[in-house]
C-alpha cells in the first residue's frame, strides 16, 4: 500500500480554494471532478473511498476499460472528458454518467445509436472551443447555438450545457476572458434557444485556472495534477 496521505493535504487545500472562490462569487454549488488521466486505481479509490471525491473524469477508453474492473465503483461517478471517437462511444455508453466533449452530430448521432439500444439517456455537455484554437476539439462559438438546435433531434442525448478548455495561460487571470464569454454564451442560448430545458451546468477549470473558472459561473470543474502531485 503507497502513503497518500499527501493526497490528503492536496484535497483539503484544493476545497478550500473552491469554497473561497465560490464566497467571492456567490456561487454555491460547484463540484469537483478528479482528472484521472494520469494516476492508477489505487489513487482513485482512495481518493473516492477515504477522501470523498465520488466525480472522476477519464480522458482515454482504453484507460477506462483497464481500470474498469478493479475502480471501487459503488457511489462513483465516472465522467468521460476527453476527446471521444465515436467508434469508441459502444465501450463507454453503459460506464460513464456524463460526456463532457460532443463536438459533432456525427458523435451525437453515435451517443444515440448506443444509448438507444441500452435504453438509456446519456447527459452531455457541448464542448465549446472558447480560444478558437484550430488544432483543439470543440464547435466554435459562433456555431453553438445552431449545433444545439440540431440536438433536439436526438432521444437519447439529452443537453445539460457547455464545457470549455480555455487556451493555456501564463497568469491565472488571463484565462478569465474565455470562461466569461463561455459562461454568457451558455446564458444566451438557454435563455433564447433553450427556455424549456433545465438550468445549465458549466465544466470550466483546471489546476490552474479552476478558482477563476468558479468565478465565472463554473458548476464543474476538472482538478488533476493539483490532487495528484506529491
Amino acid at each position: 500500500m503507497s502513503d497518500l496521505s499527501y493526497m490528503d493535504r492536496n484535497v483539503e487545500e484544493i476545497r478550500a480554494r473552491v469554497r473561497a472562490a465560490q464566497e467571492r462569487s456567490g456561487k454555491s454549488d460547484v463540484t469537483l471532478v478528479a482528472a484521472i488521466k494520469y494516476t492508477d486505481a489505487e489513487h482513485v479509490n482512495y481518493l473516492h473511498r477515504t477522501l470523498g471525491v465520488h466525480d472522476v473524469g477519464e480522458n482515454r477508453v482504453q484507460q477506462l476499460l483497464e481500470r474498469w474492473d478493479v475502480l471501487d465503483r459503488e457511489g462513483l461517478r465516472v465522467h468521460f472528458i476527453g476527446t471521444l471517437q465515436s467508434n469508441k462511444v459502444k465501450y463507454i455508453i453503459d460506464k460513464v454518467c456524463m460526456i463532457h466533449s460532443l463536438d459533432s452530430l456525427s458523435l451525437a448521432a453515435e451517443i444515440e445509436k448506443q444509448a438507444a439500444k441500452r435504453d438509456i439517456v446519456m447527459d452531455v455537455l457541448v464542448e465549446v472551443n472558447s480560444g478558437r484554437e484550430e488544432n483543439k476539439s470543440g464547435i466554435a462559438p459562433d456555431r453553438v447555438a445552431e449545433f444545439c438546435e440540431s440536438l433536439a433531434q436526438f432521444s437519447h442525448v439529452n443537453l445539460r450545457g457547455f464545457m470549455t478548455m480555455a487556451p493555456k495561460c501564463e497568469k491565472k487571470e488571463e484565462y478569465r476572458k474565455y470562461f466569461q464569454e463561455t459562461s454568457q454564451l451558455c446564458l444566451d442560448i438557454w435563455q433564447k434557444k433553450l427556455h424549456n430545458i433545465g438550468r445549465p451546468i458549466l465544466s470550466m477549470g483546471m489546476s490552474d485556472s479552476f478558482e477563476v473558472a468558479i468565478e465565472e459561473g463554473a458548476d464543474i470543474v476538472r482538478v488533476g495534477r493539483a490532487l495528484f502531485q506529491p
